[in-house]
């Protein structure tokens, strides 16, 4: 029951204080990766040497990230704290809300230009010619991606191996929003961050695409999950959006521009297009999937007392 204890504090705390706004350790760690990047990753070099340069950075940082938490979750005295801390420092629900927030609220009073600015900070497309539909799908599309990343797969990975382990999918997940794009960059130096974190996302995201139907239309999770995953581009962010999607009702996806390339992605969900307050429908959705996480650990936790 004590990770239990754990979790419902380090979330109380998200809730609470939200992201702390200054001196969050993964603004340094940025900082850490980018001098990593700097330093290893040479256009000059080949392909395969590009990509064992990456594979040797996530391997120090898995190391150094596993190492340094074990050691201070041994601290006498203190090793539930950190542990607490450190699981609330992971977290990212509260930041994810306000973000999410910051483009709703602008599109649902009809403001299109600082809602797509808005948006533009939490997404990698290009936003200026989105239409209302355009942004409200993507952001229900970050909305649900980043539950699963933020906030569900970190709790998985600290039921199943404790700060270390919610620390390492973290970071690793963080070296592949910098790393992991299919650009001249970083196709090879990239590549082990994203396939390291596939492998740590696998089974979180399934867990969290479950929890989505649970949470919200069970039938249309299911059917969208089943039928249309695996034509998503991504092994875990298809499942999740599809089942999120389905749940709530709605259609995301589609075609749209990357850094000046367009992508032929395909539809995802059923029913409508998005609208501006589907974005709290979305919220909302991750919310109650936490609570469905919270009444499984619990009685998990009841069984095995």
């Amino acid at each position: 029951m004590i990770t239990v204890a754990i979790i419902v504090l380090a979330l109380i705390l998200d809730t609470w204080l939200g992201e702390p706004r200054r001196g969050h350790p993964l603004i340094a760690f940025g900082h850490a990766a980018k001098w990593l990047d700097d330093r290893l990753n040479h256009a000059s070099h080949s392909p395969l040497r590009r990509r064992l340069a990456g594979a040797l950075a996530v391997a120090l940082v898995v190391v150094a990230a596993g190492v340094g938490t074990w050691l201070l979750t041994r601290l006498p005295g203190l090793g539930v704290a950190v542990e607490v801390v450190l699981l609330f420092l992971c977290l990212g629900g509260s930041s994810l809300a306000l973000h999410a927030r910051k483009v709703a609220r602008p599109l649902a009073a009809g403001h299109l230009v600082p809602a797509r600015r808005r948006l533009a900070h939490i997404v990698s497309r290009d936003t200026a010619e989105l239409d209302e539909h355009g942004v409200a799908g993507a952001t229900v599309e970050s909305v649900l991606e980043n539950g699963n990343d933020a906030i569900f797969a970190t709790l998985f990975w600290f039921v199943v191996a404790g700060a270390p382990g919610t620390v390492i999918h973290r970071l690793v997940n963080t070296l592949d929003a910098m790393w992991g794009y299919r650009t001249p960059r970083y196709r090879y130096f990239g590549w082990a961050a994203a396939r390291l974190d596939d492998a740590l996302g696998y089974i979180p995201a399934r867990l969290t695409a479950l929890s989505y139907g649970l949470a919200g239309r069970l039938r249309g999770a299911w059917q969208c999950w089943r039928t249309q995953a695996k034509s998503w581009d991504s092994p875990n962010a298809g499942p999740v959006m599809a089942a999120g999607a389905g749940a709530l009702g709605i259609r995301i996806g589609g075609p749209n521009d990357y850094h000046g390339e367009l992508r032929e992605r395909p539809w995802l969900g059923e029913g409508r297009a998005a609208k501006a307050f589907d974005i709290e429908r979305a919220l909302a959705l991750v919310k109650r999937a936490v609570g469905v996480w919270l009444l499984v650990l619990l009685a998990g936790g009841w069984l095995l007392a």
